[in-house]
């Protein structure tokens, strides 16, 4: 640990003044932890709840007296940033009454001193750019998990400081488990017996300034045990017994990329009763999906709700107009004379404006997911961010060979349904293209 390092932990451990004029409280025990650490790389968190955007906006500030001080945090996009109580809403809560002043267009905050502290984003390879030539002494990533490797690497390709500076030069980042780096985080950081890294474990009952037991409360309402295991004791090992689908093995972006290899799906699977009093029956499910140019799925939407017949069939239609012509609607055909008569139902009056069929499914739940499951395991099934992905996430993770193991199957039927109708748009595709044998005219268009 440099000197100047020592010297402001022995302050900040004997809580005679406030670590900076720039935060307004004490840090709690965990942060504190977070802001002394003398290790280069640090992972605080792993459960909801615990403080740790504070701890890393603290740690930010920390040397901001600094004549050149440079901060960066970044989150995945732009927007997680300006989300109502993120971490921009509380710079601005911290430093709009001091003497900093906020650059909007570079979307930073100077300080007297000359230092500075940027929010920035990562999303893409080209974000990368934006970052080149830069130099800071202090990089966060907020939410680890969301990032690949990758970039969190980059990184550290622009940290440095200037001869004489005793600045400390550290990554500091944080998390829940779960996620598209769930893994590497994991490697790096919580199994890693590297001494320039920590991970700082930090829970809800850490933070004294929230309400956990409305908190918790919340969480449980529409949360499954895996992932409350997850986020709630930050068990980064929680996994659902025989489970085919992984939470961590899908990107959730904010906007679909617009390259688009024919018409979406919207697939239903249709709920056999209504919820009366207590009971928990299924709910009627419809999983929009697209696949791009490059064959990658994409789940764009999921709408889920229960009722009476005849309120499905008009939340049916109303989704199908929302959807627009382009959206082929798909429904599974129920064995037998009832399936025969709901099909001509949906046919001639409720899904008569636009392209809709029902389709004859083969196999059991489990088998018809495998493809879908697969999809998902080589990373080529992608969300779009709604505030449906932790029902949708929560149910696949859950899903499993055993019926009785898990509650519902719902979305996952939709989802397998959605996969196999653009599957078979792609086999088809396969077989109008000629097969011309190499070297012929034909193939070089001659």
């Amino acid at each position: 640990m440099q000197r100047a390092d020592q010297s402001r932990a022995a302050v900040l451990v004997r809580g005679l003044i406030k670590i900076s004029p720039y935060i307004p409280f004490q840090p709690s025990a965990k942060q504190l932890q977070l802001l002394i650490a003398h290790e280069r790389e640090v992972l605080f968190g792993g459960a909801v709840g615990g403080g740790k955007s504070v701890g890393l906006l603290m740690g930010a500030l920390m040397h901001v007296d600094v004549p050149g001080y440079s901060a960066l945090i970044i989150r995945r996009t732009f927007r997680m940033l300006q989300q109502p109580l993120g971490l921009m809403d509380l710079a601005r809560e911290w430093l709009a009454p001091t003497d900093a002043v906020w650059n909007a267009q570079d979307s930073r905050w100077r300080f007297p001193s000359g230092a500075a502290l940027t929010f920035g984003y990562l999303d893409t390879e080209r974000d990368l750019e934006n970052y080149q030539g830069a130099a800071y002494h202090f990089v966060a990533f907020d939410e680890l998990t969301q990032f690949p490797e990758r970039f969190y690497r980059y990184m550290f390709s622009r940290m440095r400081r200037g001869v004489g500076q005793e600045v400390p030069i550290v990554m500091r980042c944080t998390s829940n488990p779960g996620g598209l780096g769930h893994d590497w985080c994991k490697d790096r950081f919580v199994d890693s017996a590297d001494p320039g890294r920590a991970y700082i474990p930090s829970r809800l009952e850490d933070n004294a300034h929230i309400d956990a037991e409305d908190y918790i409360s919340s969480m449980r309402d529409t949360l499954d045990p895996y992932t409350l295991e997850m986020l709630l004791a930050g068990n980064w090992d929680a996994k659902p017994p025989g489970a085919i689908f992984r939470r961590l093995d899908f990107e959730i972006l904010d906007e679909y990329p617009g390259y688009t290899h024919g018409r979406p799906v919207r697939y239903w699977d249709l709920a056999a009763t209504e919820q009366q009093g207590g009971n928990d029956p299924d709910w009627t499910v419809g999983v929009k999906m697209q696949r791009d140019d490059f064959g990658t799925l994409w789940v764009l939407d999921v709408v889920r709700f229960r009722a009476r017949p005849a309120d499905v069939q008009e939340r049916i239609r109303a989704t199908a107009e929302q959807d627009g012509n382009d959206v082929r609607q798909r429904m599974n055909l129920d064995p037998g004379q009832a399936g025969v008569s709901q099909a001509d139902e949906y046919r001639r009056h409720v899904l008569n404006f636009c392209d809709f069929d029902c389709l004859r499914e083969t196999g059991t739940k489990f088998v018809r997911a495998q493809p879908l499951a697969a999809q998902a395991g080589q990373g080529n099934l992608k969300l779009i961010r709604g505030g449906w992905n932790d029902a949708f996430l929560g149910e696949l993770e859950s899903f499993g060979e055993d019926p009785k193991a898990y509650a519902h199957d719902d979305q996952v039927d939709a989802a397998s349904g959605a996969y196999n109708v653009l599957s078979l748009d792609a086999t088809r595709r396969r077989r109008r293209i000629p097969q011309l044998e190499l070297g012929s005219p034909e193939r070089f268009g001659l």
